[in-house]
């Protein structure tokens, strides 16, 4: 078996794909490819036209849920819990995990004063709710790293670079989320998901938006 992992540089649920197989141990290849300028073999590997796509042997396996799941059924050391209604609870917590990277979509990319203010409230609730949901940790099942784990590993990533720019206080006063976000970010498998220039790569990114967020990183000076 050959795996395949195409990508792109910034995707979060690229990084998700890259985690699971790096805590699994599996040998894979990765191609980083331009989303704005899509090569056509990419575009008939992917009716979504969407990165991750794993390509094993000559199949195309797409969207990073379905990738995960392919591999925890395919792959050794499994990341999901045994229990029947564990996993049920945590692939729920996943989706939670994507609603939460819409909603930094929807924060860095407010176009004024306005609705970058609602966005942050939002952000402010969802982690308020999952600040409720955490143990003692160190992950979210505690002493076991899991695909919740892998899921939120991106969405705190995003706030290394937030943070840069100035305090929005989205996650202030949540101990456990604090906590939980330092473990990932130690977390090799976390931390080697992305290229070493990913902040460069991101903050390049944030500006190019137009947005309320581009305008604060251009006054920070962090740009």
């Amino acid at each position: 078996m050959t795996l395949h992992l195409i990508s792109h540089d910034l995707c979060p649920y690229v990084q998700r794909a890259v985690i699971a197989l790096r805590e699994k141990s599996v040998p894979f290849r990765r191609s980083d490819i331009d989303l704005a300028d899509k090569p056509d073999w990419f575009v008939a590997l992917s009716p979504l036209g969407k990165t991750p796509v794993l390509e094993v042997n000559d199949t195309a396996v797409f969207e990073s849920a379905v990738i995960v799941e392919y591999l925890e059924d395919s792959q050794p050391n499994p990341l999901h819990p045994d229990d029947p209604l564990q996993r049920a609870r945590h692939r729920a917590w996943i989706e939670v995990a994507s609603a939460t990277l819409a909603d930094i979509a929807a924060f860095y990319a407010a176009r004024d004063a306005e609705a970058f203010e609602l966005a942050c409230a939002r952000l402010r609730e969802r982690f308020i709710r999952l600040e409720a949901e955490l143990g003692d940790g160190p992950w979210f099942a505690g002493g076991r790293f899991g695909l919740v784990d892998a899921a939120f590993g991106p969405v705190f990533r995003y706030f290394d670079s937030f943070d840069r720019i100035a305090d929005f206080g989205i996650l202030d006063g949540l101990g456990a989320v604090a906590a939980w976000r330092q473990a990932l970010a130690a977390r090799p498998s976390v931390a080697g998901a992305v290229p070493p220039d990913y902040p460069y790569r991101l903050t390049r990114f944030l500006l190019r938006r137009d947005s309320h967020l581009s305008r604060l990183i251009r006054q920070s000076g962090t740009g």
